[in-house]
């Protein structure tokens, strides 16, 4: 079966008895001083035509591909594809289409996908590392490719576009309000990620239940970032502790796990156990008993980062690093 030829500007021109240029104009939108009716009339001759525009021409003339390229850790992982939807409504919303990879938390991978969109021509990329990658990083940089971290804040970066939470503060805060209800033997779930902000929390956490003279070093537990890994490492948390009155879960996809296994050993929630999460994704609205959570505004932040990166694009951005402030959500499970 032979292919289509596709349809072009010249066609769409030809039919719709009008200039090249003023066709350009109209799916460039750029069309202000063409009437309403002739504008509408070569949209319709162009959807008829089943026209797709050539990006490589316009690569050529504008040096613009209108393309941002987006990589996130794990897709699966709500937090993650709340944050790249925000982002991608960012982007349609100022006329660029977005690439979206998922690097599986894989170094490797992710070079691989940075690579890949330099090769698409993209303008900028929203990076949500899966590690402290300072290869990456220096990829981009020496490539000269804009790029705005968001939420993994890598070291040494300082002065590069970034859109993060203040992550520290968050679990402090967690830890106060569980010590305010007077929750003494509080285990903390960290996950096994190599990016920084699950040092901060981890930091954030030893520093709070040591200003209250609380903290055991055994009560701190490492699992995957997952709903799977919130299941097992809780699993081995009620295995080898009896005393614990409180589990406090550096993500909400960790807790959301945690708590079917405690529901699954009749560990009632609340009343036995309080728990905790952190960022506060769609779902924890949508379990029984609800998720107290550590609210970090994640559409916010993509929406944020993505104008951020655009504004640099086109050499219009003022603040080159934003650091939202969490916030404490009291709801049914502590």
């Amino acid at each position: 079966m032979m292919r289509r030829q596709k349809a072009t500007i010249y066609d769409i021109a030809k039919m719709a008895g009008v200039s090249i240029a003023t066709v350009s104009m109209v799916l460039n939108k750029k069309d202000k001083n063409i009437s309403e009716v002739t504008r509408q009339r070569i949209l319709r001759i162009a959807d008829e035509l089943r026209y797709i525009p050539n990006n490589a021409a316009k690569i050529l003339t504008s040096s613009k591909s209108g393309t941002l390229g987006v990589i996130v850790p794990d897709i699966v992982n709500p937090f993650f594809s709340y944050i790249s939807r925000a982002v991608e409504d960012s982007a349609n919303h100022s006329q660029y289409n977005v690439i979206l990879c998922n690097s599986d938390n894989d170094i490797e991978k992710e070079h691989s996908y940075l690579k890949l969109l330099l090769s698409k021509q993209v303008d900028g990329v929203v990076l949500i590392s899966g590690g402290n990658d300072t290869d990456g990083v220096e990829f981009l940089k020496q490539e000269a490719v804009p790029f705005v971290l968001v939420d993994r804040y890598i070291q040494g970066y300082e002065n590069e576009l970034g859109v993060y939470c203040d992550n520290q503060h968050g679990i402090m805060m967690g830890v106060d309000y569980l010590y305010s209800k007077g929750k003494r033997n509080i285990a903390f779930v960290n996950a096994c990620d190599q990016s920084y902000v699950f040092q901060e929390r981890h930091d954030g956490f030893i520093s709070a239940m040591r200003k209250y003279g609380i903290f055991k070093e055994n009560h701190v537990y490492v699992g995957e970032l997952s709903l799977s890994g919130g299941m097992k490492i809780t699993k081995e948390i009620i295995r080898q502790l009896d005393n614990i009155d409180a589990i406090f879960y550096c993500a909400d996809i960790m807790a959301l796990g945690g708590i079917k296994t405690l529901m699954r050993n009749n560990i009632s929630v609340p009343g036995s156990i309080g728990v905790i999460g952190f960022d506060n994704i769609p779902l924890t609205e949508y379990i029984e008993p609800e998720l107290t959570t550590i609210s970090q505004p994640i559409y916010q932040m993509g929406i944020t980062s993505s104008n951020m990166l655009i504004d640099y694009i086109h050499g219009k951005v003022e603040q080159k690093r934003i650091v939202f402030e969490p916030k404490l959500i009291v709801r049914g499970t502590a």
